[in-house]
């Protein structure tokens, strides 16, 4: 490294506040003694997963006005007012999709000659993505799907996973209730949304079994279930199921998800939808007497897609919702049994923030800040930058009528 680089860890400004971190305390005391020509600034935050005082104990400057540096790290959407000209930003700026909400966003940042570098599509040359909270949401998406059922069924209680203290005490908890006999849990996706939430089930007294057995056994314990596209869409055409075929031609397939709403309990939701791919069932469907599924874990959260329940996302102080299928509405939760209980949190790694943010930071660790704070652009960081200089990369350059609004 030959000049001086200063770094500043961004106070989150989005509403309801979040409480992770790019970087943890010792990330970034591991940063500085490797890299001594960087500088670390943390903006003061009363509601951080890591208070102000562990950063001072450390000896990380605290600053508010953070013009001093060259690179601003958050986690969630920045406020617009707040941009500094000509920096470089790294954040989840959930722009590249043509999110309405977050055009004003964008705009402010080419008005701003912001450089904005999204950590959503920090890639390797494959396409593979290399910082992510995924494994976070399915952790605490399944651990909810758990809870609901035992508030609904009054068989159990398990604490809000934002009251524990970290992942040890999650797992220990899980481990003191006991999943009755027959239950059927369902987990859809194959990706790391879906490894978390296996690992939360992990930690039960449910075992896993095949697809096939899923549908049409019964057993004498709780049981879980793992299926990806293969099993819940089939190729219209009747044609054998290709992962790549459908990857590229969505609209190609429709759902065969029907037999596994006869037969499951708990439905927790952790795959990948386009919009072009079938929805897993109507609303018909919940209506009909063998729709067996009373707890819909929806980690994926696409409103008004794919699961008809999923009509709005729901927050980490009040995660659940009841959904009427006769009336297709949500009402209040856990009184009335016939509806289906619905958790749709949409920033489920919030709830482990320490956990999270940790896991988080060592991804950047790993593949980003030599090249960061070296100021090298690597393709991996020219990948991702969406926006430099007042104008949208080449990559991006999709996205100009959406900036213009």
């Amino acid at each position: 490294m030959k000049n001086r680089v200063r770094v500043g860890i961004l106070r989150e400004t989005k509403n309801p506040p979040d409480k992770r971190v790019p970087l943890t305390p010792a990330q970034i005391v591991d940063l500085q003694i490797k890299y001594p020509e960087a500088e670390f600034y943390v903006q003061p935050s009363d509601y951080r997963c890591y208070t102000d005082d562990e950063y001072k104990y450390l000896k990380i400057h605290m600053r508010e006005n953070l013009d001093n540096c060259d690179i601003l790290m958050g986690v969630k959407e920045v406020d617009s007012a707040t941009f500094i000209k000509g920096k470089t930003y790294l954040f989840f700026a959930h722009v590249a999709k043509e999110q309405p909400y977050n055009r004003d966003m964008l705009k402010a940042m080419t008005d701003k000659k912001v450089r904005l570098i999204d950590y959503e599509y920090l890639t390797k040359d494959n396409g593979a993505r290399v910082v992510a909270f995924g494994r976070w949401a399915g952790i605490v998406g399944a651990y909810n799907g758990l809870r609901a059922r035992g508030i609904r069924t009054d068989r159990f209680k398990l604490k809000p996973c934002h009251e524990c203290r970290d992942l040890d005490e999650v797992w220990a908890g899980l481990k003191m209730i006991d999943l009755i006999p027959g239950l059927k849990i369902l987990v859809t996706g194959e990706g790391r949304v879906a490894g978390g939430a296996m690992e939360t089930l992990s930690n039960t007294n449910a075992v896993k079994v095949s697809p096939e057995d899923f549908l049409n056994k019964k057993f004498d314990v709780p049981v879980v279930c793992q299926i990806g596209p293969q099993h819940y869409t089939r190729r219209k055409d009747g044609k054998a199921f290709s992962f790549e075929h459908f990857v590229e031609n969505p609209s190609a397939y429709e759902s065969a998800f029907e037999p596994f709403t006869k037969v499951t309990d708990i439905f927790i939701a952790a795959h990948f939808w386009d919009p072009d791919s079938p929805v897993f069932f109507t609303l018909d469907d919940m209506k009909k007497p063998d729709f067996s599924i009373s707890v819909i874990a929806d980690i994926s959260c696409d409103i008004n897609g794919p699961i008809p329940s999923t009509v709005r996302a729901t927050t980490i102080a009040d995660p659940f919702y009841g959904f009427n299928p006769q009336n297709g509405k949500e009402e209040r939760p856990f009184k009335n049994p016939d509806n289906i209980t619905v958790m749709s949190v949409d920033n489920l790694p919030g709830e482990l923030p320490r956990d999270a943010a940790s896991d988080f930071g060592g991804q950047l660790i790993d593949n980003i800040m030599d090249d960061l704070l070296n100021q090298r652009r690597s393709p991996m960081l020219e990948r991702a930058t969406i926006c430099e200089n007042g104008k949208l990369t080449e990559r991006y350059m999709y996205l100009e009528d959406y900036l213009r609004g």
